[in-house]
């Protein structure tokens, strides 16, 4: 990720969110949507704002969940990629790409199982969802070495703020009124 002050991630669902967030101060980009036919030029228009640009490779249309598929996205100068599944960021790490893990959270056993795979995968960024538990966000803070984002369900600059302050390192949110937002974690 980026070394800027920016803590928002813009997490982009359409192309005139894509082109919005070009336009904006974030340093990454995480595409959550798209196909094929238009990942190299979405790259090469990233790289042209100074952004870093992320794909989530299970959501992206015509793109093979598998080996090909990434070293496609290597070529094209893709970042990282984002997915739920070890093994494609395993993949994607043997590239050179950077990697989030995203983990949904649901309840205490969900925690461990998603800990326990972080520990195996060893993502260079791990994505909680939903974003909105500061007190699990706190957890996982507390037992990986890596970057935690918190994504989800993220709406406003309160809760951008209390993300923060349980320490999460960044924020990914679909919210364009919330990507210029430098956060003050320190605000109650």
């Amino acid at each position: 990720m980026p070394d800027d002050l920016i803590k928002i991630i813009a997490a982009v669902r359409s192309e005139e969110e894509f082109r919005q967030a070009l336009k904006t101060p974030v340093g990454s980009i995480f595409l959550l949507y798209g196909s094929l036919f238009k990942l190299a030029s979405m790259v090469k228009a990233a790289k042209s704002h100074g952004k870093k640009f992320f794909v989530h490779i299970d959501l992206v249309e015509g793109l093979g969940r598998d080996a090909v598929g990434i070293q496609y996205l290597s070529r094209i100068g893709t970042d990282g990629i984002i997915s739920t599944r070890g093994n494609l960021l395993n993949i994607a790490k043997e590239l050179g790409l950077k990697t989030v893990q995203r983990v949904f959270i649901l309840d205490s056993r969900s925690i461990e199982s998603a800990l326990e795979s972080i520990h195996s995968v060893k993502p260079d960024m791990v994505e909680v969802m939903p974003g909105l538990l500061p007190k699990v966000i706190t957890r996982f803070c507390d037992r990986v070495d890596m970057p935690v984002i918190a994504g989800g369900l993220i709406e406003s600059k309160e809760e951008v703020d209390s993300a923060i302050k349980a320490g999460a390192s960044y924020i990914s949110t679909t919210r364009p009124y919330l990507w210029d937002y430098e956060g003050n974690p320190d605000s109650d």
